[in-house]
């Protein structure tokens, strides 16, 4: 488990699959992710996600977001892990609406990148953000990130951001 102020970072579990599923078929949230809506069954969905917790990907690290009192409010994650360049991907969120604009999100983001900085030796985090999306990149830059450039994927403009090890440790910035 990872802690932070206001959030503890936990391994996934199958109880999370009710809420991720949720959050995956509600358009509004996916698109500020630049993500499809999920089209499956949550029976098929369920049967996806057994097989991920039993399996997982060794390039990616998937935890649910809790509040301290242990309620589930999103997910982080770090991904693409490229040990020969150092450096991993990000990505997160806060599915639970009634948690968003009271820094649920930017002490999750600290706290995952807390973990990869004392835990592995990596030496760069990054992420990209759509750049209309203020809220994420405002969260972002609390946490230590800068801004590296910007990429058009599928229709979409992004806004590449990037954190550094000799930054770290940041923190968020109040």
């Amino acid at each position: 488990m990872i802690t932070g102020r206001k959030v503890k970072l936990r391994k996934k579990k199958l109880s999370d699959a009710r809420n991720d599923y949720k959050w995956q078929t509600d358009a509004e949230l996916l698109r500020l992710d630049a993500m499809p809506v999920l089209t499956i069954s949550f029976p098929q969905y369920l049967l996806d996600y057994t097989s991920e917790l039993r399996r997982p990907a060794p390039a990616r690290h998937v935890f649910a977001v809790e509040t301290v009192d242990g309620e589930h409010i999103g997910n982080c994650v770090y991904y693409n892990v490229d040990e020969a360049r150092g450096e991993a991907e990000l990505g997160i969120m806060i599915g639970n609406r009634d948690y968003w604009g009271n820094g649920y999100g930017t002490d999750a983001v600290t706290a995952l990148a807390n973990h990869v900085f004392r835990r592995t030796k990596l030496g760069r985090i990054y992420l990209k953000t759509l750049d209309w999306n203020q809220r994420a990149q405002k969260c972002f830059l609390k946490c230590g990130f800068t801004s590296c450039g910007h990429m058009v994927r599928d229709g979409h403009s992004f806004v590449l951001m990037e954190l550094h090890r000799p930054q770290w440790p940041a923190g968020p910035a109040e």
